[in-house]
């Protein structure tokens, strides 16, 4: 039963933390992009769509990723180089994911998905307990640590990092000292979109392998409540996917039991925990402004 449980947390954490690990990249160069939802829905479709088409689960996580990253330049030309308000342009993003997906995917509805296969290492995943819960997961799920790892190490430990954390805290200063800071942010936005993308393709390959319309439900919102609540540092978003995760499996769980909540209710916990959340951190204003970039939804335009 617990095995169960803690299997179920980890299918419902990844795609959050995919998402979530992408955004801190972004508002780490500076860049506020609401529309992780519309990217991680777009993701869903595209994911989804060239799984059925091809027969291959590994070529429709590629398809997401680059479905996100499509969407995410739209965002980027816009709001970097036309300098439109970030706000504006993410929610009109989300809204735009929205709909065109569920345009592309009207014929996918009912049709049968193919699952992300789990990995199966002989003698290892059978064993008790620990097997599946540490070697039988799909690439997704070891695919998400090693971007927090790879993340960490990229935002703490190379000068590429360094650069894109001084465009986020000041891009007048770092415009002054050579750097381009609408390049950065590009390549920012761009890695955010296929991060998002992924965690979308993860919905529809790996966790419920199917399409229907809407089918991330808000986990793009969630993923941007993560940023704020692992104070933009990489490891605590770990912690914080898999909470809400939890959360999630907690609904789930409370649901097959039949204890007497409101159906209602049980469905709004996940969000219910992000406004908690929320709530919370503001609480220790100072710690928040300490780590928050300080250019962050700026827009910059450079010296003609």
């Amino acid at each position: 039963m617990l095995e169960a449980i803690i299997l179920t947390v980890i299918t419902a954490a990844t795609p959050l933390l995919l998402a979530a690990i992408g955004e801190l990249v972004v508002e780490k160069s500076g860049v506020l992009n609401l529309g992780v939802e519309g990217m991680m829905v777009m993701g869903a479709v595209a994911g989804f769509a060239v799984t059925v088409s091809t027969g291959s689960p590994l070529l429709g996580i590629v398809g997401g990723a680059v479905a996100g990253v499509l969407v995410s330049l739209i965002f980027a030309f816009v709001t970097l180089t036309l300098v439109a308000n970030q706000v504006a342009s993410g929610l009109a993003l989300t809204l735009f994911g929205l709909g065109l997906s569920g345009l592309m995917g009207e014929s996918f509805v009912g049709q049968p998905g193919i699952k992300l296969q789990s990995l199966d290492i002989p003698g290892v995943t059978s064993l008790p307990f620990v097997g599946k819960i540490l070697f039988g997961q799909d690439i997704l799920v070891y695919l998400s640590f090693a971007a927090v790892f790879a993340v960490s190490w990229f935002l703490n430990r190379t000068r590429a990092g360094l650069i894109l954390r001084a465009v986020g805290d000041n891009h007048s200063s770092a415009h002054a000292l050579g750097y381009s800071v609408i390049g950065v942010r590009y390549l920012a936005v761009i890695f955010g979109g296929a991060m998002a993308g992924l965690g979308g393709a993860y919905l529809s390959v790996a966790y419920t392998p199917l399409w229907v319309e809407n089918m991330t439900a808000g986990r793009g919102w969630i993923a941007l409540a993560l940023v704020v609540f692992a104070s933009w540092l990489p490891w605590r978003a770990v912690i914080g996917a898999y909470l809400f995760g939890a959360v999630t499996v907690l609904q789930l769980h409370t649901q097959a039991l039949g204890i007497g909540f409101p159906s209602q209710f049980l469905a709004m916990l996940p969000y219910l925990a992000t406004v908690i959340v929320l709530v919370a951190i503001s609480g220790n204003r100072r710690a928040t402004l300490f780590n928050t970039p300080s250019s962050l939804g700026k827009p910059f335009v450079p010296d003609r």
